[in-house]
């Protein structure tokens, strides 16, 4: 299908009690492409009041959804799943259009972030409870679950399909009603997959999409609304912090996926030849602008120098240009701003001793690239060990005992994801144990599955989503006690 064919099947405006609705005073913005920096269409920009017309609609079906069997809502799942894959290169297409990730990522995208309607499908019909005698045998105990209720979500940009199906889709299976704000630099894949969510036979105002360039303003009277009972966010940590403070008044159940700063370490015994692939594919997946891209590269002193070189020449032969070509691996950025970001970075590092390998600056071009780059020599106090890159650079540090590995990659108030690569199985063993993350990689370079729990510790934030903890996040625990006679 041609970009513009495609672009026109796009709704333009708010999904609210199940009509498509215009922005108060009919407010509109530009969503751009990042590959050329031109627009791609105009949506509604909402406001306040529509953020609250958004959630007025999910409460007034709240009581009827939560009231639907199991197994419909789980048909109504696997149907949207159905649905995309039908569809998978109109969305792929849409986001490349809209995010910039090369098209052969955004398949993949595809494939992951409809895996969690059909997963969430299947855990839909298995929530369960017990029932069973007290110990003092006077009575049975009842427990139940039952769903939280309204929920808000807040997603972020460079995942604009995954982001959106890890949220909504265990919230439908539990049986609440959403409103959700997606990016505004990427919310056409939202509204795409709303859409086609209605065709699956979601009924009105159990999914609710509101567009705005003014998120503090339209979230802040959702999440104050004493009405709301969930809070999801992916993003940064210093945004999540605020959202918390403001879902504490309330005491709303809150899920928070934040920032990382993952390191990969790559210990002397490790197979080298996986080690160069599992870097390359935990670095430049989605050009660097992942939360879960590995941040700092620690190295064992004895092989750094053979690594170096071997993803040098990977790096190098890395082809940057517009996602809508084939072949290309590195796409633009989203915007001038991570551009700006990345290569301060660099310059900061080379500024303290780095060496730059390969690449190391913006590529003149229309759009917002930067070239995919390698730094070896990282000095202690770079600001690229503390800082999240969100960026196509491989920063490469070196250590020389177990110990000072596992200090090394624990030096950092974040905890998301971590990567290993030994054949040493007891050593991998210590590692899982030792390293402060909610998710390792253990040889492996990619781990995102919707079978698995994803989430982090420390300032990488709290709960979990995917797995069969991700539908919990939306269940509320109930005990009854039945007298015996």
């Amino acid at each position: 299908m041609a970009p513009d064919e495609l672009l026109a099947r796009v709704p333009t405006r708010l999904l609210i009690g199940g009509g498509w609705e215009e922005a108060s005073g009919a407010a509109e913005f530009a969503v751009t492409d990042p590959a050329t920096g031109e627009p791609l269409l105009s949506i509604a920009d909402a406001s306040p009041e529509d953020g609250m017309r958004a959630l007025d609609a999910a409460v007034d079906a709240q009581e009827a959804w939560a009231a639907t069997s199991p197994r419909e809502r789980a048909d109504i799942l696997r149907r949207a799943y159905d649905l995309i894959q039908e569809r998978a290169d109109e969305f792929a297409l849409l986001m490349t259009l809209e995010m910039g990730k090369p098209l052969a990522e955004a398949r993949g995208e595809v494939a992951y972030g409809s895996s969690f309607l059909r997963w969430f499908s299947e855990e839909a019909v298995r929530i369960s409870g017990r029932y069973g005698s007290n110990p003092e045998g006077t009575g049975h105990m009842l427990v139940s679950q039952r769903p939280v209720g309204p929920c808000f979500f807040i997603t972020p940009w460079n995942f604009p399909l995954a982001m959106a199906t890890r949220k909504i889709a265990p919230a439908l299976a539990a049986g609440c009603t959403v409103v959700i704000k997606p990016a505004e630099l990427t919310p056409l894949t939202t509204l795409y997959f709303a859409q086609l969510l209605i065709e699956a036979g979601l009924p009105a105002g159990v999914v609710n999409v509101v567009t705005t360039t003014n998120s503090a303003a339209v979230s802040a009277p959702i999440i104050a609304d004493d009405r709301l009972r969930k809070l999801s966010f992916t993003g940064s940590t210093g945004v999540g912090k605020k959202l918390i403070a403001q879902a504490a008044e309330n005491v709303l159940r809150v899920s928070m996926e934040l920032g990382g700063n993952a390191p990969f370490v790559v210990f002397e015994d490790a197979d080298l030849d996986a080690a160069v692939e599992g870097a390359l594919a935990a670095k430049f997946r989605n050009i660097g602008q992942a939360c879960t891209a590995a941040n700092r590269f620690l190295v064992h002193s004895s092989i750094a120098d053979d690594f170096a070189n071997r993803v040098t020449e990977r790096v190098d032969a890395m082809s940057v240009g517009n996602g809508l070509n084939e072949g290309v691996r590195i796409g633009p950025l989203i915007n001038a701003a991570a551009v700006e970001k990345a290569d301060s970075l660099v310059r900061d590092a080379v500024d303290r001793g780095a060496e730059v390998r390969v690449g190391g600056h913006a590529v003149d071009r229309a759009g917002t690239f930067y070239a995919p780059t390698v730094l070896t020599g990282i000095q202690p106090g770079s600001r690229i060990l503390a800082e999240e890159i969100f960026g196509p650079v491989l920063a490469i540090a070196t250590f020389d005992t177990e110990e000072q590995a596992v200090q090394l990659a624990n030096a950092t108030e974040y905890g998301l994801v971590s990567y290993v690569y030994t054949k040493d199985l007891a050593r991998g063993h210590r590692m899982i144990d030792r390293l402060e993350s909610g998710m390792m990689g253990l040889n492996v370079g990619v781990l995102s599955n919707a079978a698995a729990p994803f989430g982090g510790v420390r300032q990488s934030g709290m709960g979990r989503e995917g797995g069969t903890e991700g539908i919990h996040e939306y269940l509320s625990t109930k005990y009854t006690l039945i007298p015996a006679n």
